[in-house]
């Protein structure tokens, strides 16, 4: 299993492109992974013979698990299928790409150091707590059969091979006398509340796991946020011009952007570190789209400088590929500036969550008539809507976020710049 993004753990396989006794070629694509952000064709090293799927369509397996194994010759795929199917191959730790051996199963790691004094001729998987078990019950752990995912060896198994009783969760202690309330609420903080009925427990797909860890690194990158309301009656009038010609409101809210984080570049900044920052090169403004069970940020890069119809002709390609779960990495995981539109759901306002790595994000609320007033007193009616920026204050500061939404508002209220 590849590691086919910067922050896979593990991949699903979507389905095999072969089948098992197929003949390969070096650089065909034998598998589609799905990883945690798209679904990618995974391609083979070498040349040979698939012989034996170890991890089947719609399962998963880790990033270095073997997934199959592959025979040089059509006489050794017997004995792969054989070794298949009488070793754990799946929750094996194996470099990606696989070393090239004789042997039809070349994708087979060799046993950790901590691990080579129980594991016998054969990769053992278990838990901490059934290896301390083991020792304890001076069981042979290697001739222990794991019932845990991907054959992992729990203390169930252990205590099973030793013959004893399973290990039963003590009940929670009796309610304390009045004068003690600490431990009665310790006991109710730990407990879990049961399901309702008719509840269902859904586990995260891949792309759900990644969104779920991104959000909580964030929570450790203190941020502040600041709201603007910007005019869009020149804007609107530009759009109805420009939409036959295949632009998108996205494209002309990404090139406005673009164009005003070149004149504030710190803003376009990152700190990863938080000991330093760096000023991105490019300005690569990432908007966030809403796909099938999860969500994904698709990166239109050099956003100040491509032409406002290339934009739009590249925007609709990402969605494209966004949709149907076909991104390459550089094509989400690049972006130095993100922008998330609800606008066109009608929502007023909102606040965005910074991704990682970024110093800010823009939420775009929906434009509505608003009654204005002038200098002079006079009363009019203008279409506006209220943009809210969440920045990194570790390099973006209030100072920073105001020129920068200023510097928006003029590009937008005055949009002739963005068709140049």
């Amino acid at each position: 299993m590849p590691a086919l993004s910067s922050t896979m753990t593990e991949g699903k396989i979507v389905s095999w492109i072969k089948t098992e006794g197929e003949k390969l070629a070096k650089g065909e694509s034998v598998v589609v992974v799905e990883s945690d952000k798209a679904d990618m064709d995974v391609e083979t090293f070498y040349d040979g013979y698939l012989a034996a799927i170890v991890v089947g369509e719609g399962e998963t397996a880790p990033v270095g698990a073997a997934i199959g194994l592959l025979a040089e010759t059509e006489a050794e795929i017997e004995e792969a299928k054989n070794k298949a199917a009488s070793k754990p191959y799946s929750s094996a730790v194996v470099p990606s790409p696989p070393p090239a051996t004789s042997s039809p199963a070349p994708a087979i790691a060799q046993p950790s150091p901590a691990a080579a004094a129980s594991d016998g001729p054969r990769k053992t998987v278990a838990t901490p707590h059934a290896k301390k078990l083991a020792k304890q019950h001076k069981v042979d752990i290697g001739s222990v059969a794991g019932t845990g995912p991907f054959g992992r060896i729990t203390a169930s198994d252990v205590e099973a091979a030793a013959g004893i009783a399973p290990t039963v969760t003590p009940p929670p202690p009796p309610p304390p006398a009045a004068g003690a309330p600490a431990p009665t609420a310790k006991a109710t903080t730990t407990s879990s509340p049961p399901l309702l009925p008719d509840a269902s427990i859904v586990p995260f797909t891949a792309m759900q796991s990644a969104v779920s860890k991104n959000m909580i690194e964030s929570l450790s990158v203190p941020t502040f946020r600041v709201g603007y309301p910007v005019n869009t009656d020149a804007l609107d009038a530009l759009y109805e011009k420009v939409k036959p010609k295949g632009v998108t409101m996205t494209a002309l809210l990404a090139k406005a952007a673009g164009m005003a984080l070149a004149q504030h570049p710190v803003v376009n900044a990152s700190c990863k570190d938080g000991k330093s920052f760096s000023y991105n090169s490019n300005i690569n403004v990432a908007v966030a789209v809403a796909i099938n069970g999860g969500l994904i940020t698709p990166v239109l890069q050099d956003a100040d400088k491509l032409d406002l119809y290339l934009l739009s002709q590249k925007w609709k390609e990402l969605v494209g590929k966004a949709r149907s779960k076909q991104l390459q990495p550089h094509e989400y995981n690049s972006g130095t500036f993100t922008l998330s539109n609800l606008g066109m759901f009608g929502v007023d306002r909102f606040d965005a969550i910074l991704p990682p790595g970024q110093g800010a994000i823009m939420a775009v609320g929906a434009s509505k008539p608003t009654v204005v007033a002038d200098k002079d007193g006079f009363f009019s009616v203008k279409n506006k809507m209220l943009v809210n920026v969440t920045a990194d204050h570790r390099i973006v500061y209030g100072a920073d976020l105001a020129a920068f939404l200023q510097t928006f508002a003029k590009i937008v209220e005055n949009p002739d710049s963005l068709t140049l």
